[in-house]
């Protein structure tokens, strides 16, 4: 007989549909799912999905938000874009494209409006040609708006931009130039131009050009390169291979290095002599990590920083053979950076089950096609919570339950390792909400990270949250932090105590807080 109080979670509830792991959920809508393919991609696939099977089932999901209402589609790539809420831009640039090939003129207009807004950087116009090629022709207006990124933009910038990314993703701006064919009336501009397509080296070409032809040649040795780099800004891209073993050069390249090449460039930097303990390249890494205001600015992802201190910490590359011997200041201040990168959060002051699925689906899939699984991914955004509120609990589960002694008096990699050695099993996302009221534990809220590939349990999340409502007395709230972007969550839409949030964006915690305390 079936019951709508407990129910196997092999079996739907109503609005449940089957997920991929044989188990039933609750289906995200487009725009959720959006969201969930903005942030955190689907390069990595998931244990029950291939990554070519999320990326088709995502493009589908997007193009039916950009269907429905264009304009509130590129409006959304465009905010979690500038906000700097995702890890890589690839997936908003892919949204764009198709937002740029669909069938509505005001949404074919308004993605290649926003092109400069979303696509800031040479790659990232780069990756945009190749995926708007793949779904529509160069039409005039696709070749205005790179004609106008070409010409909106300083011209000194421009000329960085020119030097630091020459070619990606097999284009060039050569290439892209050839193709919009921009008119300017400005000498610097037009020349840089000349120079890009012809070689041509005119006097009024900016000054990073020159100082770009002059590192190039064969006869610059460290000492000059570094004065090139001071004198210039010269990016560490515009530099030949054989000068980045250059103590020097590494030392002015960090005097003037963008914040996230910084953090990208740290394990290099050290093994070349230019981080030491109290030398003056680390003092600088730490200045540097320690200003709120840059990381903001610079929209420096937590996961790479976290990605970063997992890299830098372990002594080694995950690729080739570079090696260093980590500064104890620098994976210090890393940690701290992790935090300072996500939005500020007024604590709640109410007591948080914080439960982390560390099941086998959470350890074989990975978040936006990182090194980083779900299972870290999960530990990384729980410490979050636990380091601004004061009543926690940290849980792990997966076909059973365990308290874990983490929380953010440890050092963030140490936690997020601490998950790597836990036994792998099925899902039952039902487990925090039975565990609570079993052992008479009074919580306000229940914070599950999880990919809600749920499907072992005697019954559903939800009848367990109920449950948990009915025989306290407390009107739980439950906080779904999903970590894949898959269609699915164990939070039901209809529940005004229930919320579905997309995990790892950066504004993800000020939300979790929020509903909390509302």
């Amino acid at each position: 007989m079936l019951s709508l109080r407990r129910t196997p979670q092999s079996e739907p509830v109503p609005g449940t549909v089957p997920n991929s792991a044989g188990g039933h959920a609750f289906a995200v809508d487009d725009w959720a799912r959006l969201d969930r393919f903005l942030v955190l991609g689907s390069e990595g696939g998931s244990y029950y999905a291939s990554p070519r099977a999320l990326t088709a089932g995502n493009a589908a999901a997007v193009q039916r938000c950009i269907a429905e209402d264009g304009l509130r589609a590129v409006a959304a790539i465009v905010a979690v874009s500038e906000a700097g809420r995702a890890p890589k831009q690839d997936p908003a640039i892919f949204a764009l494209a198709l937002a740029a090939a669909s069938a509505d003129l005001a949404t074919r207009r308004a993605a290649l409006s926003a092109l400069p807004r979303v696509c800031r950087t040479g790659t990232h116009l780069f990756q945009f040609a190749g995926a708007v090629e793949a779904t529509r022709g160069w039409g005039r207006s696709l070749r205005r708006a790179v004609g106008t990124w070409y010409c909106a933009a300083p011209v000194e910038a421009l000329a960085f931009q020119a030097v630091k990314y020459r070619a990606r993703q097999g284009w060039t701006h050569r290439d892209l130039l050839r193709l919009a064919h921009p008119e300017t009336d400005e000498p610097a501009r037009k020349a840089l131009f000349d120079w890009i397509c012809r070689g041509r080296m005119a006097e009024a070409v900016p000054e990073i050009v020159h100082a770009f032809t002059k590192v190039q040649a064969s006869d610059v040795d460290g000492a000059v390169a570094a004065a090139l780099i001071r004198s210039h800004n010269l990016p560490w891209e515009a530099l030949p291979t054989e000068l980045m073993r250059s103590r020097a050069v590494n030392e002015a390249l960090i005097e003037r290095m963008p914040v996230g090449a910084l953090v990208r460039q740290l394990g290099r930097l050290t093994a070349a002599g230019a981080l030491a303990p109290f030398s003056e390249g680390t003092e600088r890494v730490r200045a540097v990590l320690s200003d709120r205001e840059r990381i903001l600015r610079a929209r420096l992802h937590p996961m790479a920083l976290l990605l970063a201190l997992k890299t830098y910490a372990s002594g080694r590359g995950q690729r080739g053979q570079l090696a260093w011997e980590p500064v104890a200041a620098t994976v210090e201040a890393l940690n701290a950076a992790f935090y300072t990168a996500f939005a500020a959060v007024e604590p709640t002051g109410k007591r948080l089950v914080l439960a982390l699925d560390v099941s086998g689906s959470m350890g074989c899939s990975t978040v936006a096609g990182s090194a980083l699984t779900a299972r870290e991914a999960a530990a990384a955004m729980a410490l979050v919570t636990a380091a601004t509120e004061e009543h926690w609990q940290v849980l792990g589960f997966s076909g059973g339950l365990t308290p874990l002694p983490i929380g953010p008096s440890m050092r963030l990699d140490q936690a997020v390792a601490a998950t790597a050695n836990l036994p792998f099993d099925a899902t039952d996302c039902s487990l925090p909400m039975r565990w609570a009221l079993k052992q008479e534990v009074k919580a306000d809220a229940f914070v599950v990270y999880t990919d809600s590939e749920t499907w072992v349990g005697p019954l559903h999340p939800v009848q367990a949250l109920r449950e948990y409502r009915e025989k306290t007395g407390i009107p739980a709230k439950l906080v779904v932090v999903g970590l894949v972007s898959n269609g699915f969550s164990i939070a039901d839409p209809d529940d005004p105590g229930m919320l579905d949030v997309v995990g790892f964006d950066t504004a993800a915690p000020a939300v979790i807080a929020d509903f909390i305390r509302s």
